[in-house]
C-alpha cells in the first residue's frame, strides 16, 4: 500500500493492519517518539507509553488475547488542526482464551506528523478489561 497521505487514511490503514494481526506493521506507523495514552485505564494498566519501543512491547501480545474481526461504526472527525482527528468506533471479535465475544467502544484523539502517528489518546471502556482473557497488558489485577 502506498504511504497514506492524511491522518484519516493512515488511521484506516492502521485498523486494517490490526485486523490482519500485523502488529509489526501497525507499530511501523508510529514516530520513534510517539506517545500513547489511556486516560481511563484502571489500576494496574498502563496509562502512558512513551516511544515506539514501549508501544511495540504493549501491543505485541494483543493478537494472542483478542481476535479482532471488525471495526463497525467507524466515524472519523476532522479538527481545527489538520493533523489531528477524533475517532469513534467499536472493535468486535472474540477473546482468544475464553472464546467469549469482544465488543469495545472507543474514542481516540490521534495526531499524525510527517506520515507517522505521534500521539494517540485512547478513551476505551475500562470495564471491558474485567473479563477473563483480556489481561494482555501485564496488569497487576
Amino acid at each position: 500500500m502506498p504511504e497514506p497521505t492524511s491522518p484519516a487514511d493512515l488511521y484506516r490503514h492502521s485498523l486494517r493492519l490490526l485486523l490482519d494481526k500485523d502488529i509489526a506493521g501497525w507499530v511501523g506507523l508510529w514516530a520513534e517518539d510517539g506517545l500513547m495514552e489511556f486516560p481511563f485505564a484502571p489500576e494496574g494498566w498502563p496509562r502512558r507509553l512513551e516511544g515506539k519501543e514501549a508501544i511495540a512491547a504493549y501491543m505485541r501480545p494483543y493478537p494472542d488475547h483478542i481476535d479482532l474481526h471488525d471495526f463497525p461504526e467507524l466515524r472519523i472527525h476532522r479538527t481545527t488542526d489538520p493533523q489531528t482527528i477524533v475517532v469513534e468506533m467499536r472493535g468486535v471479535g472474540r477473546l482468544v482464551e475464553t472464546g467469549a465475544p469482544f465488543d469495545m467502544t472507543y474514542v481516540a484523539v490521534v495526531t499524525v506528523r510527517n506520515g507517522r502517528i505521534t500521539s494517540y489518546r485512547d478513551y476505551w471502556n475500562p470495564l471491558a478489561v474485567l473479563e477473563p482473557g483480556t489481561d494482555f497488558a501485564g496488569s497487576r489485577r
